[in-house]
């Protein structure tokens, strides 16, 4: 996408978001995005809309840098649904890596099973037919609807979410749940055009990632900073503090499974490990976490086990002997 026609169709989003007190600047946007957009992997113009999705789930809860190197691998190895629907399942764990969250490797199996089955191995281009899908819920086929159709649709994640709560809403952080009040505002702000919404999206989503960070947002570099109802109340602090839950992860129950994953995603093919051995691996976040000062949670490294079992990314043949991946 060419500087001129982002700028073209920032100033038909600008002439439609531009109506009204504190209304985010358009063509300013556009301008921006033109000139510090990144060069993402699953933006070049050969992408498929199963790669987008792919990155999407992807990049839920994980750093952009991290996730860019697993999903060019990723989309060389299974390519379309059909692909990753025929990968064993362990393999396909291996290469999920230390992205975090591996259920999500799972869903995208299950995405990938549905699609070969009932869709012909194509991405459906409708949104309650992406929303029947496993693990696809409404950002996910809001952003496959944007960015692979380039439809007008709804992609409210973190950053969307932070930019306008703060250049329209006044507030420095959305509410911990979305609600309704906050999605018909960013429904009243999209652009009624399918182009200039998609791109729209992509910019705003943009700004908040290089921009309006939750933290040390640099505000002189931002072009919706003359309109930004945050700066005119003077940048009032987070009402919401004391209702965030803080994604801990030293010594947590999080960081003892991702200890296991990654003793067993080191195996080969077929290799099981001892449950002693695994109980060792999560008993290293606890002793980590407490320092050598003796208060680790003795109950953790059991618990872990038992939640990877549950989710599906570990199995046993043996009655718990031993565990490998599925």
């Amino acid at each position: 996408m060419g500087r001129d026609e982002v700028v073209s169709a920032g100033a038909g989003a600008g002439a439609r978001t531009g109506q009204g007190p504190g209304a985010p600047d358009g063509v300013a946007l556009a301008h921006w995005f033109a000139e510090h957009r990144r060069d993402l992997p699953w933006r070049d113009p050969g992408t498929t809309p199963w790669g987008v999705l792919v990155s999407e789930v992807m990049s839920q809860q994980t750093p952009v840098a991290r996730v860019a190197p697993v999903w060019q691998e990723w989309m060389a190895r299974w390519p379309a649904p059909a692909d990753l629907a025929r990968a064993q399942t362990a393999e396909v764990l291996r290469a999920w890596g230390n992205l975090g969250y591996p259920r999500r490797a799972l869903r995208l199996i299950e995405c990938a099973q549905a699609l070969a089955t009932r869709h012909g191995g194509r991405l459906p281009t409708e949104l309650d037919e992406l929303l029947a899908l496993p693990g696809v819920g409404q950002y996910t086929a809001g952003a496959v609807m944007a960015f692979a159709y380039g439809r007008r649709a709804l992609t409210l994640d973190t950053n969307v979410r932070r930019v306008l709560a703060r250049a329209v809403g006044g507030t420095a952080l959305p509410p911990p749940s979305l609600g309704r009040a906050e999605r018909e505002r960013a429904e009243a702000l999209l652009p009624g055009d399918d182009a200039e919404a998609a791109r729209w999206s992509m910019a705003v989503m943009e700004l908040g990632a290089l921009v309006c960070t939750a933290k040390d947002p640099r505000c002189a570099q931002c072009p919706w900073r003359p309109g930004c109802a945050w700066q005119a109340a003077g940048r009032p602090a987070d009402a919401h503090a004391g209702r965030r839950r803080v994604q801990a992860w030293h010594g947590t129950d999080r960081q003892a499974r991702g200890m296991v994953m990654a003793r067993l995603r080191a195996t080969g093919p077929g290799e099981v490990l001892s449950r002693a051995e695994l109980l060792a691996a999560a008993r290293r976040a606890g002793e980590r976490a407490a320092g050598g000062a003796g208060d680790a949670d003795p109950d953790q490294p059991e618990r872990a086990l038992a939640s990877l079992e549950a989710d599906g990314l570990i199995v046993s043949r043996d009655a718990g002997a031993s565990f490998a991946l599925p």
